[in-house]
């Protein structure tokens, strides 16, 4: 009644093998993490989501997803990645293909270039921030002369301009 059928345990028993977490059984819906604590200098790249809670210097380029760096984390890098999530403290540049946002808890100082930004009450910017999307903007549809814009409309039916006092008709 209680037994285990003997082909289960040869299958363990000769399938040993030394036990560990693959990255297929990763949660999802979890991006990969580097905890509070963990100490990084160096260059991280790839593809895919990270959660930055730890420290980190150096270079970050993520190919296509999202970079968070979280609320206890403190970052010295020139980032790049589709998006990027200040939520800590991050000094360097960042480069987002999309969206850049910084919380309210978020602390960034240096430069920015994105498609989009998005900065919450209480959120702390010291630098610049560019949108490359303004300047295709003006060379798609480049300024009116103001001249043009300001003049008043003109009456449908032509009337002779109005003369001067002592002009001879």
């Amino acid at each position: 009644m209680w037994r285990k059928p003997q082909d289960s345990n040869r299958e363990s028993s000769s399938g040993a093998s030394p036990s560990f977490v693959s990255a297929a059984q990763h949660p999802p819906n979890v991006p990969p993490a580097v905890s509070q604590g963990i100490k990084i200098k160096g260059e991280i790249s790839g593809h895919g989501d990270l959660f930055l809670e730890g420290e980190f210097e150096g270079k970050i380029r993520i190919a296509s997803g999202t970079l968070t760096v979280g609320p206890n984390a403190r970052v010295r890098a020139e980032i790049e990645a589709t998006e990027i999530i200040v939520r800590g403290e991050v000094t360097g540049t960042l480069k987002a293909s999309e969206l850049v946002q910084i919380w309210s808890t978020g602390k960034l100082t240096g430069d920015i270039e994105t498609h989009g930004i998005v900065i919450n009450d209480g959120a702390v910017l010291c630098g610049t921030v560019a949108v490359p999307q303004a300047s295709l903007f003006l060379k798609l549809f480049p300024l009116i002369k103001v001249d043009e814009t300001d003049q008043p409309p003109q009456p449908s039916s032509p009337e002779p301009p109005p003369r001067a006092k002592g002009a001879s008709a």
